[in-house]
């Protein structure tokens, strides 16, 4: 048996501690913040076709040039921060739950906690003020991403690998949206309204959620296929792609609506999520 006083012990206890909770869900609240801006820009975008971005950079100037200036951004960082410790700790001793010390759960904690760490590192980087250099734009982020890629040996097949991922993970977090797994993360002594709340949230949430990552698969695959990195789109080209469906604008407005429910779900989470 481990020594109570081990060095591994005390960084179970670190993990455990209510700093991590807190900072755990800190993150949800931030997410939270991020996609529901997002959702309000990209309907903006569906009712009056306009300029501005509807991704994490057009969200984080929504918030800089609020008369706060950027001490929002640095709590929205931090709390992104906390989020990608939380998850990093999950990687290492295991999440709560009866599976959470399942290899696959612990390496898609790990994954999370990378992906949550680079966007506080992002959103710290311009809360600081050197995001004016691109942190935000997805759209050219995706395409440089995809050309460096495409340049490689047997680039073409890297790219549409990564596509099929992309799209299958979007794919799965509209069906784990629509099964309401998130259910099993929740406080058992919540109210029904609050389950509702949830419930309506978590899986329109959701399924925008998913729908979006899959679109941003598809767009990748088409650039693997082609071989032209210009086909490859970020969030914001994304969410403008639904607009030129058969559906006109409404498709868009039904996905931003989405998005923004995420982010009310996310804040349901940072509420009553177990940690």
């Amino acid at each position: 048996m481990a020594d109570a006083h081990s060095p591994r012990s005390s960084m179970r206890s670190v993990a455990r501690s209510d700093a991590v909770r807190v900072g755990a869900r800190s993150g949800f609240a931030a997410r939270g913040v991020l996609y529901l801006l997002i959702g309000v820009l990209a309907v903006r975008i569906g009712m009056t076709g306009g300029g501005e971005q509807a991704d994490r950079g057009g969200a984080l100037e929504q918030i800089a040039a609020t008369p706060a200036g950027a001490v929002p951004l640095w709590a929205l960082g931090a709390g992104l921060a906390g989020m990608a410790v939380w998850r990093l700790t999950e990687a290492v001793f295991g999440a709560a739950g009866p599976d959470g010390h399942k290899p696959g759960k612990r390496a898609l904690s790990a994954v999370r906690s990378v992906f949550y760490a680079f966007v506080a590192a992002v959103v710290l980087a311009f809360a600081a003020g050197a995001g004016n250099s691109g942190a935000g734009e997805t759209d050219r982020q995706s395409q440089d991403a995809t050309a460096r890629l495409l340049a490689l040996p047997a680039g073409r097949w890297l790219v549409g690998a990564a596509a099929v991922g992309i799209v299958v993970a979007g794919l799965w977090i509209a069906a784990q949206a629509v099964r309401r797994k998130y259910r099993k993360h929740l406080d058992r002594a919540m109210s029904k309204k609050a389950r509702r709340y949830m419930d309506v949230t978590g899986v329109a949430g959701g399924v925008a959620r998913g729908a979006l990552l899959a679109a941003v698969g598809y767009f990748a695959l088409r650039a693997a296929i082609d071989f032209d990195p210009d086909e490859a789109k970020g969030m914001d080209d994304a969410i403008r792609s639904f607009a030129q469906t058969g559906a006109g604008p409404w498709l868009l407005i039904a996905l931003a609506a989405g998005l923004a429910l995420f982010g009310l779900f996310s804040f349901g989470m940072s509420r009553w999520r177990r940690v």
